[in-house]
This record gives C-alpha cells, sequence and structure tokens, in this order.
C-alpha cells in the first residue's frame, strides 16, 4: 500500500525541482526529505528522479507517478469540501480532454450547457494531441474527449465516437489583407497568404485539397496546432484563415476581422469520444443531447 506522507514528499519535490527548495516549504532538513523520497523509491522498486546537473529530474515513470499522485490530491481536496460544506454542496466532477486543433469558440459552445445542469459540476479542460488525451481516456482520467474527427482506426484503445454536428467553413482575414485581395469569393483566394490548422486537423489535408479542386493557388505561411494563435495571426494580416461557419459572429465579435466568404464543400465535423458505447456520465449526456439540438449543424446537415 503506498505510504500517503511519501506520496505528499515526491508531490513537493516534483513541483519544486529539486530536495532543498522542497525541503524549506516542507519545513523538513535535505537530508530528511531525501531520505524519505528514497525510501518511497525502494518500496516501490522504481526510479522517479535522475540528477541533471544540481537539479532533479522526473523519469518518464516520475511523471507518470507525478499524474496520478495530483489526481489523487484533487479527489481528496474534492472530499474534503463534500465533507465539510455538506451534501447540499455535492458537486460532480466532468475531465473533459479536448484535441489542441478543435477551435475554442466551438469547444465553448458545446461544453457551456454543462454549467448549466441541476447538480453542480466542477468542469475540468484538457488541451492536448488528440493520441495523448485518448490514452488518458482508456485510462478513465478523462470522462470524454471533444475532437473533429472520430476515433482514428487502428488504435488499441477501446473507445466509441458520437457525433455532435458540423459545420461549413468561413474564410476569414484582417481588414487590411482583405482590401488588397481581388475578385469575389473564392477568386480572392488566388495566390494569398493562408494560415493553416495543424497537422493533427482534419482540415490541414482537406482544405488544401479543396483549393486545388477549385484552382487556387495559396501560399501556406503558416501551421497551427492551437486555433487561438492562428487567429492572433490572421488578425495581425498575416494571412487568411479557416473557422467553422457556425463560429463566425463569436470570431468576429473578438477579433478584428471579416468574412470573406464560406463553403459548404468542406465540412468541419465534431465528435464526442467516449470510453463506453452508451453515455452515462450526465454532463457528457448533456453535451451530446444539446449539441443535436441545434448549436451547431446536426450531422449530416448540409
Amino acid at each position: 500500500m503506498i505510504n500517503y506522507k511519501h506520496l505528499h514528499y515526491f508531490v513537493s519535490v516534483a513541483r519544486a525541482g529539486g530536495v532543498i527548495r522542497a525541503a524549506e516549504r516542507l519545513h523538513l532538513t535535505p537530508q530528511t526529505l531525501s531520505g524519505q523520497i528514497s525510501q518511497f523509491e525502494e518500496r516501490l522498486g522504481v526510479a522517479l528522479f535522475r540528477r541533471v546537473g544540481r537539479r532533479l529530474e522526473l523519469t518518464e515513470t516520475g511523471k507518470l507517478a507525478l499524474s496520478y499522485a495530483e489526481e489523487i490530491f484533487q479527489t481528496g481536496a474534492e472530499l474534503e469540501d463534500l465533507l465539510k460544506n455538506g451534501a447540499e454542496e455535492r458537486f460532480i466532477t466532468f475531465r473533459v480532454g479536448i484535441a489542441d486543433v478543435v477551435p475554442k469558440f466551438t469547444a465553448h459552445r458545446l461544453l457551456a450547457p454543462v454549467l448549466g445542469l441541476p447538480t453542480a459540476v466542477r468542469l475540468i479542460c484538457q488541451e492536448d494531441r488528440l493520441d495523448r488525451l485518448l490514452a488518458d481516456l482508456a485510462i478513465h482520467r478523462l470522462d470524454m474527449v471533444l475532437a473533429d474527427r472520430p476515433m482514428p482506426p487502428g488504435m488499441e484503445i477501446k473507445g466509441y465516437s458520437h457525433p455532435l454536428g458540423e459545420s461549413g467553413v468561413a474564410f476569414m482575414a484582417a481588414p487590411g489583407l482583405a482590401a488588397r485581395l481581388t475578385g469575389d469569393f473564392p477568386d480572392c483566394l488566388d495566390g494569398a497568404p493562408l494560415l493553416l490548422p495543424g497537422r493533427d486537423s482534419a482540415l490541414h489535408g482537406a482544405l488544401p485539397r479543396w483549393l486545388e479542386r477549385k484552382g487556387k493557388r495559396v501560399r501556406i505561411v503558416g501551421e497551427f496546432d492551437d486555433s487561438a494563435l492562428m487567429k492572433a495571426f490572421g488578425e495581425a494580416g498575416a494571412g487568411i484563415f479557416p473557422t467553422p461557419a457556425a463560429s463566425v459572429p463569436e470570431v468576429t465579435a473578438h477579433y478584428q476581422v471579416v468574412k470573406l466568404g464560406e463553403t459548404e464543400e468542406i465540412r468541419e465535423r465534431f465528435f464526442l469520444i467516449s470510453a463506453e458505447r452508451r453515455l452515462t456520465h450526465p454532463a457528457a449526456r448533456a453535451v451530446s443531447e444539446n449539441a443535436r439540438s441545434g448549436m451547431i449543424a446536426p450531422p449530416g446537415a448540409v
């Protein structure tokens, strides 16, 4: 059985990056703390740290242990809060992984309904690459994953893709750049600078193929995993960028950009990926039900 005092010491050293600073915060001598960490590693039979110069760095096993330890202490804090405040303050935790290529406004639109459920919900969002999020989903560290594509085939992870909806694609640009373009949409795209979502995005390949079919040659000047960063560059005039047509009102409200045009020939699709075929978490069900009620176009709509 894990010694939770040792686990607390381990987390403290990992966060501080060394024994001396952690010992100061814990009001222990460095020798005592170092001995406790050594006992913890011996008991587990693994090395959690390696020394790099004067610093201690986590091994790969240590990184995994830290992620679990932080979750354990978070759960403990939730339990303490529940016991102190009573059942009337009870809430459910909803841990969501968001693929980094999913536009932020779309993620907000899809997830916002969970905060309006009758039972209080603590929403915890984690953004990362889809493959890493699916690995966390497989070991139940996440309740669901929000992605722009279904569960990739051939993965040794059990998961189910629930379509949430889809949208056409709009092309946005800073007013100054838009004024320099010639012709109507999509002719105005020919020869223009383009900002492209990162390689993990379904649009990364679909958008250039569509442009090729239209006979439009663009200059790809940047690729971005982070959709908000792509919009920031677009607002600064670096290039035209795509966004779900359903999100245009939010994008124009938050960024100084204009819409050049949109197409329904490219569809951005969004999926809820779960470890279970039938959604049982009330917050996950709320996401699915609200999406299908028209928050974005229903799956298959054109």
